[in-house]
């Protein structure tokens, strides 16, 4: 007897619907075909045990199980619940009835319990977009899958209760989330705060600039000033995620089977800190089984990098491109896969190797040629990108000492949310252009015009402090992110004169 249930695989961060053919005939042989991998050819292990732990039986006759469309490669242990059911179902154990509305995810233990899986979210996604009635898949997955509405989600706990509920023994209540609701309630939940640095103002105002523009930073300064404490603050200044950026953002952790069981959907923009030992696969995702990497889980979030010249050449040039393009294209001999990488970086490294170059107390212990060599371990092309250079000076006690609550996240949000509606007024009618970081050299001269003063200041200042050539257009769309701040629609002399203050690496002394 041909039974036919329906999983799902997944690629990138967008779902496949698989078909599920079981067919069972005379014989004594089991087959899974249609590209397994090992993982799904030991799932009849695990089905059969878990059939029999039921009470069930399972048939000893020739098994084929086929897995379409036969041309992609299947992956992960997913599967074992829809083809439990096939089987089932195929040797008249259980109706067939209900399994054609429903598409079928879970992996199962050898005691019939469920195991939860990897992108429930998209999975949901494509059931929804193929008319199926409903989602049966693991409780722990559940309550991501609930987050697409109009779609049944059935939370299976175990392979018995998806039996009696098939035969009808039982009813399961679908899962129902409300997701603007969910939305709201956990938006402004942030564990850290700006209120909780104690001095460096300059630093803040650095930041904030960065959030509202969108742009990449690096902050260069000794151990202990604070530069890992204030880039861990950043995301609680960006402008809240849109309904949509979360459905996003939570589609890529789903993928990675980074979500809580407990969280529906993310509504904090991501930060994630990969150490400097990460290789350049775990930063830009890939590998034999193809995972997001650690610049695609910062989509819509903030990626950073610390101790940034420990990190191998070879892992921070591969982010080059994505900085530009804000995807990654993972390409391989048998597949080609998009990942999403629209982050914000930002960096933070010590001066030199001993840490205390430029310090104003403490004295340095290296030569000039090793301060050199060691700021040449980030490559130009890199440095490029990023369109602040922050330099981070000690706290001293007078400010660590200060009783005063600093400003909070909350208000400093606020004028960055006020810079980022200005921006995009100004690019609403240009598509993926959203934040002045993104404007390109031909848009810069239509969008940062400056007056001759402001001309003559930025000479004076290439001249006098050794600016590069390359830091031209940063400090134009630096300006107008200031000029944004400050509700004025022309660059003046005063917002270049900061963003010039904001190129330390730039100078000559460096």
């Amino acid at each position: 007897m041909l039974v036919k249930t329906y999983s799902s695989s997944v690629y990138g961060i967008e779902a496949t619907t698989i078909t599920v053919e079981v067919n069972i005939s005379a014989g004594t042989r089991y087959y899974i075909v249609g590209l397994p991998d090992n993982a799904v050819k030991e799932s009849l292990q695990r089905i059969e045990s878990a059939i029999m732990t039921i009470g069930y039986r399972m048939p000893r006759q020739k098994i084929v199980v086929n897995l379409a469309p036969a041309n992609i490669r299947k992956e992960g242990s997913a599967y074992d619940l829809s083809i439990a059911l096939g089987i089932l179902a195929a040797s008249g154990q259980i109706s067939s009835e209900k399994l054609s509305d429903y598409l079928i995810m879970g992996e199962l233990s050898l005691d019939g319990k469920t195991q939860s899986i990897k992108g429930a979210l998209p999975t949901a996604v494509q059931a929804k977009i193929d008319g199926f009635k409903g989602l049966i898949l693991p409780e722990a997955n559940a309550r991501e899958a609930a987050v697409v509405q109009q779609l049944e989600v059935i939370p299976a706990r175990s392979l018995r209760e998806i039996v009696d509920f098939c035969e009808d023994r039982v009813t399961i209540a679908p899962l129902i989330i409300d997701i603007e609701q969910e939305f709201r309630q956990n938006l402004h939940k942030h564990e850290t705060d700006f209120a909780d640095v104690k001095g460096q103002e300059n630093i803040k105002r650095a930041l904030e600039i960065a959030a509202a523009g969108g742009h990449n930073v690096i902050l260069i300064g000794p151990p202990g000033a604070g530069k890992t404490m204030l880039a861990k603050r950043l995301a609680t200044i960006l402008p809240p995620l849109t309904l949509g950026e979360s459905l996003e953002t939570t589609k890529i952790h789903s993928v990675a089977g980074q979500l809580n069981r407990n969280i529906s959907l993310m509504t904090s923009r991501p930060f994630r800190a990969p150490h400097h030992t990460t290789s350049d696969v775990a930063l830009v995702g890939g590998g034999t089984n193809p995972q997001p990497g650690e610049i695609s889980l910062a989509h819509n979030g903030v990626l950073f990098l610390d101790e940034l010249p420990e990190f191998k050449r070879s892992v921070l040039e591969v982010m080059r491109q994505p900085l530009e393009s804000r995807s990654i294209t993972i390409s391989r001999a048998r597949f080609s896969i998009d990942y999403p990488a629209s982050f914000m970086l930002i960096a933070a490294m010590n001066p030199c190797p001993c840490g205390y170059y430029n310090h104003p107390e403490k004295e340095c212990t290296c030569g000039s040629s090793v301060v050199q060599r060691y700021l040449s371990k980030i490559s130009g092309p890199l440095m490029d990108r990023i369109d602040l250079h922050v330099e981070v000076t000690p706290v001293n006690f007078k400010e660590l000492s200060e009783p005063r609550m600093a400003e909070k996240s909350v208000v400093i949000r606020e004028r960055v949310m006020h810079a980022r509606s200005r921006q995009e007024k100004r690019f609403e009618n240009i598509d993926s252009v959203y934040s002045n970081a993104q404007i390109d050299a031909k848009m810069l001269r239509e969008v940062c015009i400056i007056d001759e003063n402001s001309k003559q200041l930025i000479k004076s200042a290439m001249d006098r402090l050794g600016l590069s050539a390359r830091a031209y257009d940063r400090i134009l769309k630096v300006a107008r992110t200031i000029a944004d701040m400050g509700d004025s629609d022309h660059i003046q002399a005063e917002h270049i004169a900061e963003a010039i203050h904001f190129r330390s690496l730039d100078r000559d002394n460096w």
